[in-house]
Formats: C-alpha cells, structure tokens, sequence
C-alpha cells in the first residue's frame, strides 16, 4: 500500500490587509523568516524547516472563528511553551479561543486556528490513546466563542 505523510510546506490565501499583522505575528512574535517576499506572496520559514506561504488577494475575510465544522487546526511546538504562551497573548495580535483543553488556541492572523504544545511533551492523547477531550464540551466551547461576537 502507498504511502502518505504530510509535508513540511503550507499555502493560505489571505485579505490583503492582513499583511502586516501576518509578518508582525509569524515573524517577529514566533521568530518566523521571510524567506521571500513580493507583492502576491511571503514565504515564511518557520523553525528548522517548516514553510508557509502567503497568498495575498483581494479575498472576503473569513478570519472569524468557528466560520466552517471542516476548519483545520494547526499545532506548533515549543521548547518554552510558558514563555511563547505569554508572548503570543501579549502581542495583541491574536484572539485566544476558549477551549476545554490545558493548551493555549488561538486564531493568528490571516484567521489560522493553533494550538501551542511543549516540543518534548507527551501527546499521545491526541493520537487516540487514553481518554480524549469530552467532545460535548468542545462544541460548547465552540459556540460560547461564536457567540461572543
């Protein structure tokens, strides 16, 4: 049977607006590259070699959380998951999602949905082995947020 991992490399189109908030948060907050940069795009570099490219257009924003069920979220990892916690919040640039979960999520710029974990920490929870989170209780978490709009 073939085989299949996912890659190291990400696209999302993004409102043009979102450029700077885009570049503030995933380079200088996260300590992100930009690798290359031109009118229509960033490719940013993230850790060791992780790529995420930026596609600016004239797109509707639909940043808002919770805007679709098929929403992907993404992970990133830390070796200082107190310290990046307390530096994501304070930038101001991200919205921290209320989630029955001990880890940080929040929606980034450009609307990307993260959630932040140690880099040597036990997940093996969200691999499908031991309890996982009360799914009731994340799709409650879900709409409260929703609805504090």
């Amino acid at each position: 049977m073939a085989k299949v991992i996912f890659g190291n490399h990400s696209s999302v189109l993004v409102p043009r607006r979102d450029r700077d908030s885009i570049r503030k948060f995933y380079c200088d907050v996260l300590g992100g590259k930009i690798m290359r940069a031109d009118p229509e795009r960033d490719f940013i570099r993230l850790g060791g070699n992780f790529y995420i490219a930026f596609l600016y257009g004239d797109v509707t924003d639909e940043s808002e959380f919770a805007r679709n069920a098929r929403a992907i979220w993404l992970e990133i990892k830390s070796d200082s998951v107190e310290e990046m916690r307390r530096k994501i919040l304070e930038s101001g640039l991200v919205r921290k999602l209320e989630m029955p979960d001990p880890h940080l999520y929040f929606q980034a710029p450009g609307g990307q949905c993260l959630r932040l974990v140690g880099i040597d920490e036990d997940l093996s929870f969200y691999e499908g082995a031991g309890e996982g989170p009360d799914v009731a209780k994340v799709k409650d978490a879900i709409k409260k947020d929703a609805m504090k709009k």
